[in-house]
C-alpha cells in the first residue's frame, strides 16, 4: 500500500477517444495499472494510474489535453468479503473521507488492486498501516 499519482484527463465524449489515449501510452511504453472513466453529456473524464505518470502527463499536455494529477492510495489487498468494509471503517473512524474508489479483481484471484482518492492521503496511509 502506498501513495501514488493518478492522472485525470478530460476529453470529448465521442467514439475513439479512449483508443487514442491507450495508443499514445502504448507507443511510449507506459503501462496502465488502473483506469476508470466517467461521462457527462459532452466530455469524459479518464482517471488512471500508470507506470510513468510524468511522461504520460507530458504526452497529454503536448496534445493540448487537460491533465490533472492527484495523490491516491494504491492498495493491494485480499480478495475476500469484507476487505473493503474493513478499509472503509478504519478510514471513517479516523475521519478520512473516501472521495471515490475503483478496482477490479478476477473472481479467483487471491489479491486485488484498489485505488482510493481520499481527502487526507498521508493520514489514510498511516491509519491503514497501523
Amino acid at each position: 500500500m502506498h501513495i501514488t499519482k493518478q492522472l485525470a484527463i478530460f476529453l470529448e465524449n465521442r467514439p475513439g477517444m479512449l483508443a487514442r489515449v491507450c495508443d499514445a501510452l502504448a507507443e511510449n511504453k507506459i503501462n496502465i495499472y488502473a483506469i476508470s472513466t466517467s461521462d457527462t453529456v459532452d466530455h469524459i473524464v479518464i482517471r488512471m494510474v500508470v507506470s510513468d505518470y510524468r511522461r504520460a502527463q507530458r504526452i497529454f499536455e503536448e496534445h493540448g489535453t487537460l491533465c490533472v494529477e492527484d495523490d491516491v492510495l494504491l492498495i493491494e489487498g485480499d480478495n475476500k468479503p469484507g476487505s473493503l468494509s474493513n478499509i472503509a471503517h478504519k478510514l471513517a473512524t479516523a475521519k478520512v473521507n473516501i472521495e471515490y474508489a475503483y478496482c477490479a479483481t478476477p473472481p479467483d484471484s487471491k489479491k486485488g488492486l484498489l485505488v482510493l482518492r481520499v481527502n487526507h492521503a498521508k493520514k489514510a496511509l498511516q491509519v491503514l498501516n497501523s
